[in-house]
């Protein structure tokens, strides 16, 4: 699925609570004890890392603001997938549902772009989860899995090509 002109505006807003300030406490204040914590960038991942909150699943692509990164080492299990900029690919579906029935933590690498990946995560995580990613230059964005979240991520997977 390819991301339309006429829809790049509308994703560029928050799906959930924007942190300007993403402090420990700031960020574990907006997520519930025992949350299954999902992270989709590296920025966002390395953060959560440096904080000792260890995501159950991290979507990365080893990019941050288009500068190559190196993706941290460690003991989650690796998941691999193709995904280029500005799609959404059967296959990065396919590696999201695996990741989420895997036992974490769980890491998909992305050969690609993952912030896309953001809608599907939306719609198959589970339902106590809590998805964290990256507003570039603005913040943290703190998204709880709700079924509003799955239907409005499921509106605009289907706007897509």
């Amino acid at each position: 699925m390819k991301l339309p002109e006429n829809l790049r505006e509308r994703l560029k807003a928050p799906l959930g609570i924007l942190l300007r300030d993403a402090t420990k406490e700031n960020i574990l204040s907006h997520i519930p004890a025992g949350s299954f914590i999902i992270t989709v960038g590296d920025a966002t991942t390395e953060k959560m890392l440096k904080l000792n909150l260890t995501p159950s699943l991290s979507i990365v692509d080893g990019l941050e603001k288009r500068e190559k990164k190196s993706i941290p080492q460690g003991t989650a299990a690796r998941l691999f997938c193709d995904n280029p900029a500005g799609e959404i690919t059967q296959q990065s579906i396919s590696t999201i549902k695996h990741a989420l029935e895997s036992k974490p933590p769980v890491w998909i690498i992305v050969n690609g772009e993952e912030d896309l990946l953001v809608l599907p995560v939306c719609i198959h995580a589970p339902q106590n989860a809590v998805l964290m990613y990256g507003q570039p230059n603005e913040g943290l964005v703190i998204v709880k899995i709700t079924q509003e979240i799955r239907n409005k991520t499921q509106e605009l997977l289907n706007l897509m090509d």
